[in-house]
This record gives C-alpha cells, sequence and structure tokens, in this order.
C-alpha cells in the first residue's frame, strides 16, 4: 500500500491537478497481482473505477511483464499511462538505491540482482524517449533515480569484465 501512495504522491508532487483517474489508477496499479485469478480483475475495476482507471492499469501491467523479455518496447503515447508508469519507477528505483545503501555493500547488493542491472539501459532509454511528454521535473527526478543506480552497478561490471 506505501508503494502504491508514493506512486500517487509522485505524480501530484509533477503534475498540477492531475486527473482523477491517473490517481486512482497509481493507488490501484498493483491490484492485479493480488486479485484472485478466478475473477476478471480488469473487469471489477472497470465496473468499479471506470474503463479509463481499468485501462491504465492494464497498461502497466503489460509493461511489467514485458521486463520479462529481451527487448521489452518503450511506450510513451498514452499520456496517463506515462505518467504513472514514471511515477512507479521513480518510487521503485528509489527504493532500491535506499534498500542496497541500508545493507552497507551497495556492489553485493547488486551483484545479486544481474537482471535488474541488466534493465538500467532499458530505464534510461524510457526516461530519454519520456523526457519530452513529461514535466520537466518529474523527467529530471527520474533522472534522479537513475543516475546513482547507474553509478553504484557501474562497479560491479567494470569488475566481471576483467
Amino acid at each position: 500500500m506505501v508503494h502504491a501512495l508514493r506512486v500517487a504522491v509522485t505524480i501530484g508532487q509533477h503534475v498540477p491537478a492531475p486527473a482523477q483517474d491517473v490517481i486512482v489508477a497509481a493507488l490501484l496499479h498493483d491490484a492485479p497481482e493480488f486479485a484472485p485469478t478466478e475473477r476478471d480483475v480488469y473487469q471489477t475495476l472497470a465496473v468499479g473505477y471506470g474503463t479509463e482507471v481499468a485501462g491504465i492499469i492494464a497498461a502497466l501491467q503489460a509493461e511489467h511483464r514485458a521486463l520479462d523479455e529481451p527487448d521489452p518496447p518503450i511506450r510513451v503515447d498514452d499520456q496517463p499511462v506515462l505518467l504513472a508508469s514514471t511515477a512507479d519507477k521513480i518510487v521503485a528505483l528509489t527504493s532500491l538505491l535506499r534498500r542496497a545503501q541500508s545493507t552497507g555493500n551497495v556492489p553485493a547488493f547488486f551483484d545479486r540482482r544481474p537482471v535488474l542491472c541488466g534493465l538500467l539501459p532499458h530505464f534510461r532509454g524510457f526516461q530519454r524517449a519520456a523526457h519530452p511528454r513529461l514535466p520537466a521535473s518529474m523527467s529530471a527526478h527520474l533522472d534522479a533515480a537513475l543516475t546513482p543506480l547507474e553509478r553504484a552497478t557501474a562497479y560491479p561490471q567494470r569488475v566481471g569484465a576483467r
């Protein structure tokens, strides 16, 4: 619940008077992961919150699933999805770095997460593609979340290359 709330707050920090559907979708974006499999969660969301909210959540879930593919697509054409997706990345990446730092051994933390490290170029590509369509402060916030992760993971990659 804390993650979802942070995603919604992050949108509000960068978008003056965000659309209600975007905030609701941000708050519920991980609901499909926790929903019973015997129900159509998107139908339930559409009935309860509207088709726009259900559509944003479906797009975010598709984006999450695509991260398991070799070359996940970068989509920046749907503004509500773009705002929610960017905020989700800001919150997740910031939390990840905070967790790494709390271990006292940041390189070891990232050494145990090679898949995540392999996704950092994708997230940077997303930030660059999204930049012209995002509020400047939101793009800068994503950049500020990515840059220390890129620095923290550069050392283990250099050592492994020797």
